[in-house]
């Protein structure tokens, strides 16, 4: 379909805005192009001589290399959207492996036989419960504190079920606190991680995960970031 193929070569756009960027500018190329070869198409296909018809052949090839073209711009956007996020949330992330960080999550695995949370309550309790349960939702360890204060707390767990049985490590347990005061009303309460951040990777979704105290969770849930605590060096004896 030469005269067809003639007319879209020579097709300039002159779109209204300018394109951000040269995929912007290509697709809006690309789509000018497209509407103008259908154009001139539909024009042939409408006076075609009945007894010579255009080879099919050929505008189905044309359709195809349009295919091929959008799929690249296409492929050039994921690209340059991965490209993005290494260069800027990964590449920054890697700065806080080794600090000591406060995460939102109430989900940890089991590491060394053991796991711990932090948890906090908005006031005075008359009655707390620690709960906490498997992936399944199964409650496998339960305790009452006794320490029922306002504030933070800490839950070290021993990593045993409620029949003393060592659960393996790793796996995903999540704490619950069930808080009263002393008229039975809730106690609002809410449950936290505090840890070293050890690794730092991108997602299959293409956000940032950090690892913290056995758990991996998105870059966003980090509330605050210190230093670790320094070590204290002994002073060198020096022989009499």
């Amino acid at each position: 379909m030469p005269a067809a193929a003639a007319a879209v070569s020579a097709a300039s756009p002159t779109p209204a805005a300018k394109p951000a960027d040269a995929t912007a500018a290509g697709r809006a190329t690309l789509a000018s192009n497209y509407q103008t070869f259908l154009r001139l198409l539909t024009t042939q296909l409408k006076n075609q001589d009945p007894t010579a018809p255009l080879d099919s052949n050929q505008f189905t090839q044309q359709l195809v290399q349009y295919s091929q073209v959008e799929q690249q711009l296409n492929t050039n956007d994921l690209l340059k959207s991965l490209v993005a996020n290494t260069n800027t949330s990964v590449s920054s992330a890697v700065g806080i492996i080794g600090k000591d960080v406060t995460a939102t999550s109430s989900t940890v695995q089991i590491a060394s036989g053991k796991a711990a949370w932090s948890y906090n309550l908005s006031q005075s309790a008359g009655d707390v419960k620690l709960e906490v349960t498997d992936a399944n939702g199964k409650v496998v360890h339960a305790e009452a504190p006794t320490d029922t204060g306002s504030g933070d707390h800490v839950l070290n767990w021993n990593g045993k079920d409620i029949g003393g049985q060592q659960l393996p490590d790793g796996g995903a347990y999540t704490l619950r606190v069930v808080a009263k005061d002393a008229g039975g009303g809730t106690v609002a309460s809410n449950v936290f991680l505090r840890g070293r951040v050890t690794a730092v990777q991108q997602g299959a979704d293409g956000k940032t995960v950090v690892s913290i105290a056995g758990a991996k969770l998105p870059l966003s849930a980090i509330t605050s970031i210190t230093e670790p605590a320094a070590i204290p060096t002994a002073s060198p004896t020096v022989p009499a």
